[in-house]
């Protein structure tokens, strides 16, 4: 008899329970219609009225809603939340991709709106790369400067007393015109690819991984730089350096701000599951790790074809490094700020 009631009372509070999951799961999808239906009257409207409507804004109405139709499938799974947001993808995509099945067009696509809205999505994790960066450059300065040995310890003795001997001869910047045009252009992109990579892949280990390339590589720069301030010779070697090195050392921060973009979509994945939102994150830093391949060309072809010609006119080193910087900054900073305010990008 006792054990009867305690199995009764058992299924009874399992049922409760079960009444309350439904409860609760009903009342979150409500909240979830709630708070984008506007937005999706809105995209229904637009979708209907097409011709009427800028192309930019159908496509970033097709990102939207994939976005909530991935929430969607997630949590509400059978509902008919998830059937009409489907059903409305389908539509939206029907009509982005219409006038795109050349693969030009899908690049000039990905170019024009896709890279600008994933550089916006990450743009916190990209912040996070540049500041670990600038420190781990200032710490290799300050250690440099408080101990001698610290140059030699991180650049090794060979080159620290190759770049000694190239200061005293006066040209401080020598190492960049060794070898010959083509064939430094072409080592150089590939090494800066390849770090680039590292830095990227490696944010699948939490972070951790990218984090210590773009610290390794900060302070190698700090010290680097310290070595020719010692000498004396900082400014004459700076018109060297940053004719590849705006580009190349931006992107190599960028890149490790994609690699801790997917290690933070493993960390954080808010409403997400793990899986579901380091895939999310990984497609988002993917994107933008491509748009720096043309950019890490640039910087190869520079060190490779102009950097070695820096002592020809300070003036044209000068306009080089202002101009990289320039391009830099609207890419990556400037044009998808002004792009998230048109769209309304979150």
């Amino acid at each position: 008899m006792e054990y009867s009631c305690v199995l009764y009372l058992w299924k009874h509070e399992y049922f409760i329970y079960l009444g309350y999951s439904r409860i609760n799961l009903t009342m979150r999808e409500a909240s979830f219609i709630e708070r984008n239906k506007e937005k999706w009257l809105s995209i229904e409207n637009n979708l209907t009225n097409k011709d009427k409507v800028d192309p930019d804004i159908l496509a970033s109405n097709y990102i939207e809603l994939t976005n909530d139709l991935a929430y969607a499938q997630t949590f509400y799974a059978r509902s008919k939340t998830k059937q009409y947001l489907n059903e409305l993808a389908i539509r939206a995509h029907q009509l982005v991709f219409r006038d795109q099945k050349s693969s030009n067009n899908k690049i000039l696509y990905f170019f024009r709106y896709e890279v600008f809205e994933a550089i916006w999505t990450i743009r916190k994790p990209l912040l996070y790369s540049l500041l670990l960066f600038v420190l781990a450059s200032v710490i290799g300065f300050v250690s440099s400067h408080y101990d001698e040995d610290f140059v030699r310890l991180i650049m090794g003795d060979h080159y620290v007393n190759m770049t000694i001997e190239n200061i005293k001869s006066g040209n401080p910047a020598a190492v960049y015109q060794q070898g010959s045009d083509w064939g430094g252009a072409l080592a150089i992109t590939i090494n800066n690819v390849k770090v680039a990579f590292y830095a990227f892949i490696l944010g699948v280990f939490v972070s951790v991984g990218t984090g210590y390339i773009l610290f390794s590589n900060g302070i190698m720069v700090g010290a680097f730089h310290y070595l020719f301030y010692k000498y004396d010779v900082l400014q004459e070697a700076m018109t060297a350096i940053w004719i590849h090195g705006t580009i190349e050392l931006s992107v190599i921060v960028i890149a490790g701000g994609c690699g801790i973009a997917m290690g933070n979509g493993i960390l954080f994945p808010a409403s997400f599951t793990r899986l579901e939102s380091f895939k999310r994150a990984a497609k988002q830093a993917t994107k933008v790790l491509i748009s720096t391949v043309p950019f890490f060309i640039v910087a190869g072809s520079l060190e490779g074809f102009v950097t070695r010609y820096y002592q020809v006119s300070l003036g044209l080193c000068i306009s080089i490094i202002i101009v990289s910087a320039v391009a830099i900054v609207y890419f990556y900073v400037v044009k998808p700020k002004q792009m998230a305010l048109k769209y309304g990008w979150k």
